[in-house]
């Protein structure tokens, strides 16, 4: 299976690479990929349109299909859906050990989504709620919701912002090299 976050590391250097010797290239290239996103969410649109509900939903689940869905705004759940249902996912694991996570809102950023989180019951100030937040919470919300930058857990104090998986635009760059944020693509 592609590993989607290097896949986009992989092209982020690669346009680097390319404006630092050929800016020209540089933008060329950023176009190419804009025009192919641009086809591939056309494409997709067409087998979102001929599938029914229940077949929409199982490509929905999963997690590199669902975050092109999202990517091109195809996704049949809204951002505060998936949230909401990726923390039901991990309540009962927090549940076992007299804990649980309330959902304060979600923040639109120029960054990206941000999810604001208060931490109840015994996980509230165990040390182990660093622990619960990056792997369980982080985890599921990324799988569900990956255009989300980061989370934001009430009085919880983390010596790094959680690394989410995010869609974001790739970076382009005009025909002097600069970034073009005018013309953007996008990838995992």
């Amino acid at each position: 299976m592609t590993d989607t976050a290097a896949a986009s590391r992989e092209v982020e250097a690669l346009l680097d690479r390319l404006s630092a010797a050929d800016p020209r290239a540089a933008a060329m290239a950023s176009e190419l990929v804009r025009a192919l996103t641009e086809l591939y969410g056309a494409a997709l649109a067409r087998v979102v349109e001929v599938v029914d509900d229940a077949a929409l939903r199982r490509m929905a689940a999963d997690e590199l299909v669902g975050g092109l869905l999202v990517l091109h705004d195809l996704h049949p759940d809204d951002l505060m859906t998936r949230v909401i249902a990726a923390l039901d996912a991990v309540r009962p694991g927090l549940g076992a050990h007299a804990g649980d996570v309330d959902l304060l809102g979600i923040d639109d950023t120029p960054d990206g989504a941000v999810v604001r989180l208060r931490l109840a019951g015994s996980c509230h100030g165990c040390p182990s709620s660093t622990v619960t937040v990056r792997d369980a919470i982080e985890r599921s919300i990324r799988a569900a919701a990956p255009e989300v930058a980061r989370l934001e857990v009430e009085g919880l104090e983390t010596a790094r912002e959680p690394a989410l998986l995010q869609i974001q635009p790739l970076r382009t760059y005009a025909a002097d090299g600069s970034d073009c944020p005018a013309v953007a693509a996008a990838t995992l």
